[in-house]
């Protein structure tokens, strides 16, 4: 709790009012019981109108002072759990932000929205019941204790047993709905998981026809959802009616020897009649708290998934006098050697080139001999595991990381568009980029094209993940992206492979001729989008197998040669 209570603050003062209030509500309602007693044991016994009158305004004015203070101090509550659970969400957001690619490995997307949406609402909630029910329920437990003893000690004594059964009873059922509260949310992590699989691939399970198949594995999920909130809401209503048994055990006790001592005059019936109103109290209470330690177990669930995301270390670490400049585009790997986190198995081996300044290179290879893998480690979204990679002369983990990460553009195999416009989606290369600026890039990446064809051009709208847009033309938007940093290296993991032939051989001259000063990275597929490379590097299984121009390779690199025949083929065979 220390590491999360920071965060509340910004609202402290409304976390320190709905307590006070609460307390001021419990007072109003505990001296009601009070005054209806002295108004049938004074005012109605001795038919003192005017005293009825007076009490009976008391009462109206406590009840009224018990609502503001009530109604102030949900406002209070609210304010000040949920403001605690949006920065707890902000944070968290934040500290996902800031994750590492190995970091990211270790969370499934579908948990982490859970976990930012579901579980910060839960410690909201649980929050804002701290801070009324969990000091309503104590107070209002103490005070009406204190009047029932005040009114009768020897008629109070009911309580000793009915406060130590009620209490065994909810510490029970505490104790076995602890596991269901933890496994309920690891069962919303599935069907979230779910979801947001159909939903991203919905093109092909419609042109699969495989919505049935997808309906029953929505359901299988769903009802383990369902059966498991059952057993825990089960629980609950358990509780309620074996609550209801003691209270009303209790009330038939209190009425059983309260009259007695009403027949023999040692207790008035105003006082009996507010003793029950006591022990309706009481047994409220603690049915508060049994009810606040409910969502409590749900909230410690999640708060536990919070902290889990918290507590997580980001893979990269920052210098602590990280070097701010990069003088240029030189990349330099060193006996490089590296693993993903919890393997022992080396994907990358003892990988050892320079790249100078304004220099293109090509890398190729087959399937899975760690291409994307290998330029990863250029940005630092992967740390090496044995050697260095170093970018402008300078180790990579000895450069800022904004500054690192400002000079090395990054266009990924997967082309993400976010929801905007197309103005909004290029200022995320610079958010200064003037329009003509972006249609440069445009142009420098075969893209103004097909925008120039858009009524609105640049403020064309893109929807979520830029579905409105083909394939190829994501992989031309987010290069021309990619351009507008201006940087020193750019590297492109097979972001032509959506694009037609002569669009690709475009964008490599637009490279070769208006681009000389920037370090080209390009990993392809086809041997005719990287053969005009200064210099072609040839990956097999994680080991560099040959590096060198389309000619050399052509007659001393098998892999290579064998990729342009099988190529060469395809072409003339078309």
């Amino acid at each position: 709790m220390s590491k999360v209570l920071r965060y509340m603050k910004k609202y402290r003062i409304y976390a320190i009012l709905s307590p006070i209030l609460m307390i001021l509500e419990v007072l109003a309602d505990i001296i009601i019981p009070y005054l209806m007693s002295r108004i049938v044991d004074i005012g109605i016994a001795n038919r003192d109108i005017d005293y009825i009158i007076k009490i009976g305004l008391f009462m109206i004015v406590a009840a009224l002072l018990g609502m503001i203070f009530g109604i102030l101090s949900a406002h209070c509550g609210a304010r000040a759990g949920y403001g605690f659970a949006a920065e707890l969400r902000k944070e968290t957001f934040k500290k996902v932000q800031g994750f590492s690619f190995a970091n990211l490995d270790n969370f499934t997307v579908s948990s982490l929205i859970t976990r930012l949406t579901n579980d910060c609402n839960t410690i909201g909630q649980v929050t804002m019941m701290s801070l009324r029910m969990a000091i309503r329920a104590p107070f209002l437990l103490l005070f009406a204790l204190i009047m029932a003893f005040t009114i009768n000690s020897s008629l109070a004594r009911v309580f000793m047993v009915a406060i130590p059964v009620t209490a065994v009873i909810i510490a029970i059922v505490l104790v076995k709905a602890r596991p269901l509260f933890l496994r309920l949310q690891s069962r919303v992590d599935r069907v979230n998981a779910i979801i947001q699989e159909n939903l991203t691939g919905i093109r092909v399970i419609k042109s699969f026809n495989r919505q049935k198949h997808e309906e029953g594995r929505f359901k299988e999920r769903n009802d383990s959802l369902r059966e498991n909130a059952l057993q825990a809401i089960s629980l609950v209503i358990l509780l309620m009616p074996v609550l209801n048994l003691v209270i009303y055990s209790t009330i038939i006790a209190v009425l059983w020897f309260g009259g007695q001592q009403v027949i023999i005059g040692t207790l008035g019936g105003g006082e009996l009649i507010s003793f029950i109103t006591y022990i309706t109290q009481i047994m409220l209470a603690l049915m508060l708290i049994s009810m606040f330690f409910m969502q409590f177990l749900r909230g410690s669930a999640s708060l536990q998934r919070i902290l889990e995301i918290l507590n997580t270390e980001s893979e990269i670490k920052e210098s602590s006098q990280p070097v701010k400049e990069l003088r240029d585009g030189t990349v330099r790997f060193d006996n490089v050697s590296f693993s993903y986190p919890g393997s022992n198995e080396k994907t990358l081996k003892n990988i050892h080139f320079k790249i100078n300044s304004g220099e293109i290179l090509g890398i190729i290879g087959s399937t899975g001999s760690s291409k994307s893998t290998l330029v990863q480690l250029i940005p630092r979204l992967y740390d090496v595991t044995e050697g260095s990679v170093s970018v402008g002369g300078i180790d990579v983990r000895d450069l800022q990381i904004k500054t690192l990460r400002d000079q090395v553009a990054f266009v990924l195999q997967k082309n993400t568009l976010f929801s905007g416009t197309l103005r909004e989606n290029m200022k995320w290369g610079n958010e200064a980029a003037t329009d003509q600026e972006i249609i440069d890039a445009l142009k420098h990446a075969q893209a103004w094209e097909f925008v120039t064809q858009f009524e609105d051009g640049i403020d064309h709208r893109v929807e979520q993940g830029g579905d409105n847009f083909s394939g190829g033309q994501k992989q031309r938007l987010t290069i021309a992206r990619a351009l507008l940093k201006s940087p020193k290296v750019i590297i492109l993991d097979d972001s032509t492979s959506a694009v037609d032939m002569t669009t690709d051989a475009k964008i490599q001259q637009t490279f070769q001729e208006e681009l000389g000063h920037v370090t080209t990275i390009i990993i392809a597929q086809r041997i005719s989008s990287i053969q005009h490379a200064d210099r072609i590097l040839v990956l097999h299984e994680g080991e560099i197998e040959a590096m060198g121009d389309h000619e050399m390779l052509i007659k001393h690199s098998p892999i290579y040669r064998e990729l342009y025949e099988s190529q060469q083929k395809g072409v003339i065979g078309e």
